[in-house]
């Protein structure tokens, strides 16, 4: 996938930022109303903190939202693309985009970010989750949303969150697990379950408390979507 293209850009705009009727034009129960980067930091506790790190931030959404509750956060992403975005997104306030319809139909919109994030808080940074600063620790809250899977060896991520969270901080993970050879060599891909190879990985650093499985959507067009099931856990760092 061409995370520097304008389609990809603009389909990520929509996940994040779109009306629930943009996102999802069909009346198909819960999917009509699914705020994904709203959903996964929701699994944090309300408790106010002093710094948060989104990992994978994409075009900025989840970042804004844990800026309700975080006196800093920084959002990282590999994509250029993403994050002059998002960039403009926290200048602006807002920023216009065009989403396809069908065809060369395309639909104008705006996204705004969430209602009551601090943008002042939320600074952010091209940069690769495998390869963090050595000055990256201390942070009361890590989050990464549908990243692992996109890792080319996301191991070499896992073994760097317990140096990444003071002891008792909260981790978030999202994933799929949808493995591709596109992303992550053969040799890197977990063997058997992935939920458990992910518990396997965390479990002397963190403890679980909880964990349950998340819908998402892409929308391609007004007909197609990508559709998937994420699985959002929430760990304490021991």
């Amino acid at each position: 996938m061409d995370y520097e293209s304008n389609k990809v850009l603009s389909d990520y705009l929509l996940m994040h930022y779109g009306e629930h009727d943009q996102r999802m034009p069909w009346s198909f129960g819960k999917l009509a109303a699914l705020d994904f980067p709203a959903q996964t930091v929701s699994y944090f506790t309300q408790k106010r903190v002093a710094l948060s790190l989104d990992l994978g931030c994409a075009v900025g959404a989840s970042a804004f939202h844990l800026s309700k509750t975080s006196g800093k956060v920084i959002g990282l992403d590999l994509s250029h693309l993403f994050i002059d975005t998002a960039n403009q997104l926290k200048e602006n306030g807002e920023i216009d985009y065009r989403f396809q319809e069908e065809g060369r139909h395309h639909i104008a919109a705006t996204a705004k970010i969430p209602e009551g994030s601090v943008a002042e808080n939320v600074s952010f940074a091209q940069g690769d989750a495998m390869n963090l600063p050595d000055g990256f620790k201390g942070f009361d809250r890590v989050h990464a949303a549908n990243l692992l899977c996109r890792l080319p060896d996301p191991m070499k991520l896992l073994d760097r969150l317990p140096s990444l969270l003071k002891q008792g901080g909260e981790l978030v993970l999202a994933t799929p697990f949808s493995w591709s050879e596109e992303f992550t060599p053969d040799e890197n891909i977990p063997q058997g379950d992935s939920w458990e190879w992910l518990q396997g990985a965390l479990e002397n650093d963190f403890e679980c408390i909880k964990h349950a499985d998340e819908v998402f959507t892409i929308r391609d067009h007004v007909r197609k979507f990508q559709l998937g099931v994420s699985k959002v856990s929430q760990w304490r760092r021991l």
